[in-house]
């Protein structure tokens, strides 16, 4: 059951999202959409570009959820997140991109990809981050979900984006080029930029210091876009000088150790969430909610795969609900030592019996 103060900011986040989802829609259908429509070999290139970049985009939407494994993100959740940078992240953004770029004359390409995009994708990118942590509150527990959030939106949004860049290639006798690389050599460009806003809200969640709560955000935010400009601006130097692509060959393994840093970091953050979660169910176990057994059943790297296998549907949401729990407890311990209220305090109880009652179910026998 939710608490009434939780599905109020439920309701008011939907709400505020549709409206951003019909805005960004209309100005992706006015920048972009239109000139499709009317001039001649665009659409086509465009369902080109989609027949490439649809496919990768699915391929790499199952890298976050490898490593979302302890207590999986909602899948609307994820879903709200991938197609808000889709839609409104690109309809914003295209909007203002387009208009910088008309307005600075002979540097406006310029400031477009180097000031105005890093500045503006990331900023409608991580309002879709934002909003999952101000009305969705429950299903945010920590960086880990911040880079999962914003992962999600960074794909929406690359997706759509490469979807006009093929387009654009396929016209030009470069879309094979194109392809490698945007789609097999940098496909986590997008990902890694907004990633940053993701670790801020994430700290955010995460700190039991008030200066970090307001300033990790916004610190988040300045990173993407500074991962953003300077990325951007190395490719525009690159396209405008004679040694341009020695230039961006040096780059390529800093690039490429960046990402592997980045990867490194994800999974020890999700090690690290795992080893909370054992740590906030041993009382369980005690109480006799829990047997040990079962206990690493829940930490395992996809125990919610093996509970659905050995007890169906039920099993799964077992390994979720104590999961949960878990997490709950964590977020509730925080606030106490903070003398603060916390959504997550009004969970544990309900979770509890919810989590009595799935393990009575399941071991009467599988359900399917």
């Amino acid at each position: 059951m939710i608490p009434a103060h939780d599905r109020t900011m439920r309701n008011v986040g939907l709400g505020l999202y549709l409206v951003g989802q019909l805005v960004g829609g209309l100005l992706l259908l006015i920048f972009f959409g239109l000139g499709a429509l009317t001039q001649e070999g665009v659409l086509g290139g465009m369902c080109i570009g989609a027949a490439f970049a649809l496919p990768a985009g699915v391929m790499y939407l199952t890298v976050p959820r490898l490593l979302d494994r302890y207590d999986p993100e909602p899948w609307y959740a994820l879903l709200g997140c991938f197609l808000w940078g889709a839609i409104a992240s690109c309809g914003f953004s295209v909007a203002v991109n387009t208009l910088v770029g008309a307005a600075g004359g002979e540097s406006g390409d310029w400031l477009s990809a180097v000031v105005s995009a890093p500045l503006t994708e990331e900023l409608w990118k991580g309002i879709g981050v934002a909003g999952v942590f101000f009305f969705l509150r429950r299903e945010f527990d920590g960086v880990v979900d911040g880079i999962i959030y914003a992962t999600f939106t960074a794909l929406g949004f690359a997706m759509v984006e490469n979807i006009i860049y093929y387009g654009e290639a396929s016209q030009h006798g470069a879309l094979g080029l194109t392809f490698l690389m945007r789609g097999i050599l940098f496909p986590w460009g997008h990902p890694v930029y907004t990633a940053m806003t993701g670790i801020g809200f994430g700290l955010a969640r995460e700190t039991e210091k008030p200066w970090v709560r307001v300033s990790a955000p916004i610190l988040g935010y300045l990173g993407a876009v500074m991962l953003h400009a300077i990325w951007n601006g190395t490719a525009t130097i690159a396209d405008s000088v004679k040694e341009g692509g020695m230039l961006f060959l040096c780059m390529l393994p800093v690039w490429f150790l960046f990402v592997l840093t980045f990867i490194v970091i994800i999974v020890v953050l999700v090690r690290r969430r795992g080893r909370i979660i054992r740590h906030h169910l041993q009382d369980e176990v005690a109480l006799g909610n829990l047997a040990q057994w079962e206990v690493e059943l829940v930490c395992k790297a996809f125990g919610v795969f093996e509970a659905r296998m050995k007890w169906g549907r039920k099993g799964a949401e077992f390994v979720r609900a104590a999961a949960r729990l878990a997490l709950s407890k964590w977020h509730a311990g925080r606030a106490y030592r903070q003398q603060m209220h916390t959504v997550s305090m009004d969970f544990i109880v309900p979770l509890r019996q919810k989590l009595r009652e799935l393990r009575a179910e399941i071991h009467r026998g599988p359900s399917r």
